[in-house]
């Protein structure tokens, strides 16, 4: 036996020859968890992500599409103690190659509250190895966007921006970062909107609207440039193509 069927596909109510299963390791360890405590106990980094396209992978230099994109890191949990950030590409955990985002979430839910694990991340063109302290799985708390600082400088990308105060980083959490006061153009286009948060860009950190303002302009014949964009308590990759 290799798995448990637990759903199946129907237009009509009866079998239609395909279905879902549940691998049998998992179903092993959950028996098995079951029977030891009456409970299945999981574990947990603390963090939100989804899956590295082609263009994406392409744009910050990864060789492959694969891995985790961390969209967002919980404050104060595991993987924010361990140096995971917003933006960052999960690549291995425990040794083991992330080749769909959905893989993270079956090993770290594996492993055992409290055990440390090795986990790769590749962050502004280079890889990293760090290592977490996984702990058991419960909700996660949420938190409003934060207040944001006066308007400063605009770009010839469609973009007007404004530099963070140091009280608005350190209530962040960031050590750079350039808000976004409005977005036309080739920004618009590239989904960028008011209150974004831009914290690199081509894999160079942003720590102010001027800085900001002198990358672009060096970037004005790229064909994409990958920003990595905060908005709320997400991060993502934005790709913005000039002149489109």
């Amino acid at each position: 036996m290799v798995g448990i069927n637990s759903q199946i596909y129907s237009q009509s109510g009866g079998f239609m020859g395909i279905s879902f299963a549940i691998p049998i390791d998992e179903a092993m360890r959950v028996a098995d968890q079951l029977r030891a405590s009456g409970k299945v106990v999981r574990g947990r980094i603390g963090v939100a992500i989804g899956p590295v396209s082609k263009e994406v992978a392409e744009a910050i230099g990864l060789s492959k599409a694969q891995g985790a994109l961390v969209s967002n890191v919980e404050s104060g949990g595991p993987a924010e103690k361990a140096g995971i950030e917003g933006g960052d590409v999960i690549t291995r955990f425990d040794g083991k190659l992330i080749e769909r985002s959905t893989d993270l979430p079956r090993l770290v839910g594996a492993t055992r509250p409290g055990s440390k694990s090795s986990i790769q991340v590749f962050r502004r063109g280079a890889y990293k190895d760090l290592t977490v302290t996984v702990t058991e799985l419960k909700e996660a708390p949420t938190r409003g966007g934060p207040e944001v600082g006066e308007s400063r400088g605009s770009s010839s990308f469609g973009l007007s921006l404004s530099d963070l105060t140091e009280s608005q980083r350190k209530e962040l959490k960031l050590r750079g970062g350039v808000r976004v006061d409005a977005a036309d153009g080739p920004a618009a286009r590239a989904g960028l909107r008011e209150g974004d948060l831009i914290l690199s860009v081509d894999n160079a950190e942003v720590s102010s609207a001027r800085q900001l303002q002198n990358l672009l302009g060096k970037l004005e014949k790229a064909k994409v440039i990958s920003m990595v964009v905060r908005r709320g308590e997400a991060t993502s990759i934005v790709l913005l193509r000039p002149g489109r």
